[in-house]
This record gives C-alpha cells, structure tokens and sequence, in this order.
C-alpha cells in the first residue's frame, strides 16, 4: 500500500491532460502561490497521437483513441505524484496554526510572536488600531443622534411636497394651482379649514358647510 498523500483544503486543481499544476491559497485572506506546472509526458504523448490521428486517419487515429485511455487509466497516479511534490513545495510559502489547523501566510496573518495565526492570537497593535477605529465609528454614530439638528424648523407651518398630477410640477398643500401648468390641485388643503368661523351677529363659533347660526339663528355666507 503506498503512503498516504497529504493535501490541504484551500487548494484549486488547474491540471489537465497537458500536465499539472495547483493554487493554494491563505484560509484567512485569500492570497496564495501558485506551484510550478509539470507536464505531462503521457498525456503530451496522447496529444500528439492524436493530432496524428486527425491529419492521417485509420489506424493512426485508433492508436491515438487507445493512447488517450491508457493515459487517462494511469494518470490518478501521476496526478497524486504531482499533488504530493506541489504540497511540499506549497509548504515552504504557508504555516500551519496548530491551534486551529488553518494554513495562512506569514507575511500578513501569521503572529510570528505567539507562533499561531492572527484570527486565534492577533496582533496587539494591530487588535487596538482596530478596535479604536471600532469604538471611534460608535461613539460618532451615538453622538451624531444625540444632537438636535431641527430645533430651529418650525414643523407646523412646513406643507407637505407634492407634484402635479398633469406636469409634475413640484406643489405644496397651500398651492390651489399647479404654477406649471395652471391646472387646479386638487390636493390643496382648503384655507377655510384651517380659520376659525363666528357669526357676526352673535358671535358664536361656526363650522364649515353650516348655513345658520346656531345661536341665533342668522343666515350665514
């Protein structure tokens, strides 16, 4: 039985039937190194079969079929082969946390102090940078919503925004007419609604749409 071949996780397969050739990549910030392509001697072999094959046909052809198989069949193992050698060499580049198991690089997340990755022991310098910046980002949100930047509108007497239903002109509640296009806004909050009503006789208080006085009976205008 042959031994077993070590692989990580962070890895992308490029091999083909040309040769073979893998990506490796850190678990914590994506960067990588990509290993030296090894051709395929087996596989340039069948290429050329074929491409014998297609110029010549017959049994040129048939040859170059049963060529591609055969190094397809015994391609897992040079395939492995290949995956074993790019593993080593991948090593020289990663390090391996032995608290978490992840392979990250050492030039960015790797704290070469505690001999452990960044995300189990980060760096103290680096941790309170961040942090302040953390804290810094809150504290401006919390004391930007703690001050009062409408204290001085008089929201009573803002009007609703509006547009016009023929040009889309921008109206207020108080426009009876779309400035525009002159055409009628029938939105428009009615000004009467809005004024307190006496009957002129006696004084008393009216509502709006009555017709006589309620006090005293007199005909309203």
């Amino acid at each position: 039985m042959g031994k077993m071949i070590q692989f990580v996780r962070n890895y992308d397969d490029l091999s083909t039937d040309k040769g073979f050739q893998f990506k490796f990549h850190c678990d914590k910030c994506g960067n990588g190194h990509m290993s030296h392509f090894e051709t395929n001697a087996l596989g340039m072999a069948g290429s050329l079969l074929n491409a014998a094959g297609s110029l010549f046909g017959g049994i040129f052809g048939q040859v170059g079929d049963a060529t591609y198989q055969m190094q397809r069949a015994v391609g897992g193992r040079a395939h492995d082969e290949a995956l074993d050698k790019a593993v080593q060499e991948g090593k020289q580049y990663f390090k391996q946390c032995s608290r978490c198991g992840k392979w990250v690089c050492p030039d960015v997340c790797w704290n070469h102090s505690a001999g452990l990755c960044e995300e189990c022991a980060p760096d103290e310098k680096e941790e309170l940078a961040a942090q302040q910046a953390k804290a810094t980002s809150e504290q401006i949100y919390q004391k930007t919503r703690e001050q009062n930047y409408t204290e001085h509108i008089n929201f009573k007497e803002k009007t609703a925004v509006m547009q016009c239903t023929s040009c889309n002109t921008k109206l207020t509640s108080a426009d009876k007419f779309c400035p525009g296009c002159g055409a009628p806004n029938s939105l428009a909050r009615p000004q009467a609604e809005n004024q307190s009503r006496f009957c002129s006789e006696c004084g008393a208080p009216t509502q709006p749409g009555q017709k006589f006085c309620a006090g005293c009976g007199n005909k309203l205008f």
